[in-house]
């Protein structure tokens, strides 16, 4: 996957051989790297579309042979996988619902160990990153050396925009746990709706993945599952367009980008400098009461620290929770040192 950005398109689910057909002869000419297509679908209640299953496959083979694009789908168990093995496509991913069950994740990562086959792993429903790298372990432990990583959101239990909740500093710590791995993000699943999907992809982009998992259909409105977020080929055509555009665009910036860079760098260790000065002097703060008998934690004082610097921060334009945080973190050091 050498391509920036990468590209994997196709509908949520596979319908029919049709509709296979014209979405992946769409997706291909507006820009794809790969298709995609649900086979097996996870439901929440029985009776609903759960998948034509097996049967597609021969469809997706079909489209590959049409487009010279590469195929795949979601696996959720070692039937899947050897299904998708005897079929011969060229990757899978492990999605939202199967990544957080490590009995799943085990099962497909042995049936999938020795193929060679490319293999994506969403991030789980609940927002516990744990789970995620425990899956991308559990491949790795497999001979399944370079997994990729797909972005999707979390579930959500307040008020956000979109069907699921970004959380994009969990996607930057899986990065930074594993740099080695690609990373893609799947905005179709954070929004829920076709109008959000372009604003999360670009900030996506902004953030340094590597490319995107994008829902597109033929005929969204006649899907069977998840129409609201599915792009037509024309949509997809035109995100492509413009983020490959502010790509181009980079380059111009990239010098400017360097020089702040290294002023940042100077200020974090100037920041380090700082901090280490303030905890010897919490050093001797700590010596003194201790000789002198007094309590560690002094709530008068703490109280002053605590409005000088929200007083300071509001005339240097910080916000005054990000002020909060850092000092009562700041203060909670000093207290375990003393």
């Amino acid at each position: 996957m050498s391509l920036s950005p990468y590209i994997i398109s196709g509908p949520c689910s596979a319908e029919s051989e049709r509709q296979i057909l014209d979405t992946a002869l769409s997706v291909a000419p507006a820009g794809a790297n790969a298709f995609r297509a649900g086979l097996w679908k996870p439901r929440t209640h029985p009776g609903m579309f759960e998948g034509v299953g097996d049967k597609g496959l021969a469809w997706l083979k079909k489209a590959r042979s049409e487009t010279g694009l590469p195929i795949g789908t979601e696996v959720a168990s070692r039937r899947h996988v050897e299904a998708v093995l005897d079929a011969g496509l060229d990757f899978v991913w492990i999605g939202a619902r199967t990544t957080p069950n490590p009995f799943m994740v085990q099962e497909i990562a042995e049936s999938l160990s020795g193929s060679g086959l490319k293999v994506w792993i969403k991030n789980p429903v609940s927002q516990d990153i744990e789970l995620w790298a425990g899956a991308v372990e559990r491949l790795q432990a497999c001979g399944i050396t370079n997994p990729g990583l797909i972005f999707r959101g979390f579930q959500a239990f307040d008020n956000v925009s979109g069907r699921n909740a970004a959380r994009w500093m969990q996607a930057i710590e899986m990065r930074t746990r594993f740099p080695q791995l690609q990373m893609l993000c799947d905005p179709s699943h954070m929004a829920g709706d076709t109008a959000l999907v372009p604003s999360l992809a670009a900030r996506a982009m902004n953030l340094g993945m590597d490319g995107l998992m994008i829902e597109a259909h033929c005929c969204p409105q006649e899907a069977l599952s998840d129409s609201n977020q599915q792009l037509t080929p024309a949509q997809l055509a035109e995100l492509i367009d413009n983020i490959k555009l502010r790509r181009g665009n980079s380059d111009a910036v990239s010098e400017r980008l360097s020089v702040l860079r290294d002023n940042i760098d100077e200020l974090d260790a100037r920041l380090l400098e700082i901090l280490s000065s303030r905890m010897r002097l919490s050093d001797e703060i700590g010596m003194l009461k201790r000789e002198c008998g007094m309590p560690i934690i002094q709530p008068e004082r703490w109280d002053r620290v605590m409005k000088k610097a929200l007083s300071d921060a509001s005339g240097l334009g910080l916000q005054e929770d990000f002020v909060k945080s850092v000092f009562r973190f700041i203060h909670e050091a000093s207290v375990n040192r003393q």
